[in-house]
């Protein structure tokens, strides 16, 4: 794609980068079959290429966001899908993060738009926030459609019907503590035990700490950690992200001066993605260049780092598994193979569903912000799952758990879960109602 920067704006490593990305771009289209929201709307601008060309006028003009251009960047759900399918190597993530930026700092959005995105930014990082926030919201979902008729308030309404009808209690694993290993030890770890998933689902940390002291690592869970930056990082708020990445830099940086570690375990993929872009991040940051590589080389989802430990095959069971991939784990962290083969090696049956490669909708708080849209996308995953006519569905990441949960009955647990009930562990409590059992 031909370019016209000024010497001038150039200047601005930023805009240096974002000009770099943009020159990959040959207009082939091949990312608007495998962007969810082209698919669903079928919309040029609504498509990664579309996007790029408003992201190319605005940022070469040099002016200020305006509404055509956070429309459709609004309803980009940060999937990478793109990435992963683009023949020329455009790097769409580092272009629509630069983009949200730019509209975060010159863009005046209606009230309460403004309104409920500080609400989420507010409360969403903080897990003491955010469960009383879910108790609250319990109160209020039997008026979620109220909300629901006026289009400002539907962010609410998505937010009340997302909310569990139970919460579970807070779990010990998510506070600062070494979990030593249970079996000869070979490896430390740090464990991310995140701000939404330790209180929507705190079984998948305590399932990850069982697993991984069991086959001999030690676990800390450090003081001082916090959400990864990730929700106010896709919001545009570029600062707030920056500083949650530097105090978990910081965190990390004193844990591997300490004792070493082996890796930084990673539950959430979302979480992932973000954590391994942290070099990326703060490359322009003296003070934590390095420290921000060393913590994104030693990022590991789960089941990224339990395919290094050789784990023994399992007998074989009679329950057939429905593998989501998770965007932020294809398509953000490149991983695929590795937890199939884990769930197969556990003795699990594995089956991948219809156009995997498209988003369930969940995407951070996209199925809040844009509800219509992501429930489209749900229906359409909530289908092909189903088809496969899985006992059950797995997935590494809370959001889809979430997502997927809210549109069918067919239980769903992260992978770990699974892992850990095949490797000694108790059965899930999601599973004991299911009639079939190894």
């Amino acid at each position: 794609m031909q370019t016209r920067f000024s010497d001038e704006q150039l200047a601005d490593p930023k805009v240096a980068e974002a000009e770099s990305i943009l020159r990959k771009c040959v207009h082939c289209g091949f990312c608007t079959a495998t962007c969810p929201t082209y698919v669903t709307l079928g919309n040029e601008l609504d498509s990664p290429r579309g996007r790029i060309y408003l992201i190319k006028d605005m940022l070469e003009n040099g002016r200020p966001a305006d509404e055509e251009v956070v429309t459709h960047i609004d309803r980009c759900l940060s999937c990478l899908s793109c990435v992963t399918t683009c023949p020329s190597g455009v790097d769409y993530m580092h272009l629509v993060d630069h983009a949200r930026a730019h509209i975060e700092e010159t863009y005046k959005r209606p009230f309460m738009n403004r309104f409920t995105r500080a609400v989420l930014a507010a409360v969403l990082p903080y897990p003491a926030r955010f469960r009383a926030a879910l108790s609250l919201a319990r109160l209020g979902r039997p008026f979620a459609g109220l909300f629901g008729r006026v289009s400002a308030l539907k962010p609410f309404e998505a937010m009340l019907k997302l909310a569990p009808a139970r919460l579970p209690p807070a779990s010990s694993v998510s506070k600062p503590a070494t979990h030593a290993a249970s079996a000869e030890k070979r490896g430390r770890v740090a464990l991310l035990t995140g701000c939404a998933q330790s209180v929507l689902d705190p079984a998948i940390n305590e399932a990850t700490v069982r697993l991984l002291t069991r086959l001999g690592i030690e676990v800390v869970v450090p003081e001082g950690e916090g959400c990864c930056g990730s929700l106010v990082h896709h919001m545009g708020r570029e600062e707030q992200a920056l500083f949650e990445a530097r105090r978990n830099v910081d965190v990390w940086c004193r844990e591997i001066d300490a004792g070493g570690l082996d890796a930084i375990i990673i539950t959430a993929s979302g979480c992932g993605t973000t954590i391994k872009d942290y070099g990326h991040m703060l490359a322009r940051d003296p003070a934590y260049a390095e420290k921000a590589e060393r913590v994104s080389a030693l990022a590991k989802d789960i089941t990224e780092y339990l395919t290094t430990l050789d784990l023994a095959e399992q007998q074989r069971k009679d329950m057939t598994v429905a593998y989501h991939s998770a965007c932020s784990m294809q398509h953000g962290q490149q991983i695929k193979a590795g937890p199939k083969l884990l769930l197969e090696a556990a003795g699990f049956s594995v089956r991948e569903p219809a156009e995997g490669h498209l988003c369930c909708g969940s995407a951070g708080t996209y199925n809040i912000m844009q509800p219509e849209i992501s429930a489209k996308l749900k229906s359409r995953k909530v289908k092909n799952i189903e088809a496969v006519k899985p006992d059950i569905i797995a997935t590494g990441n809370i959001g889809c758990i979430t997502q997927i949960a809210s549109g069918t009955a067919v239980p769903i647990l992260h992978t770990v879960e699974l892992l850990d009930w095949a490797y000694g562990g108790e059965k899930p409590e999601k599973l004991k109602a299911l009639k079939r059992s190894a």
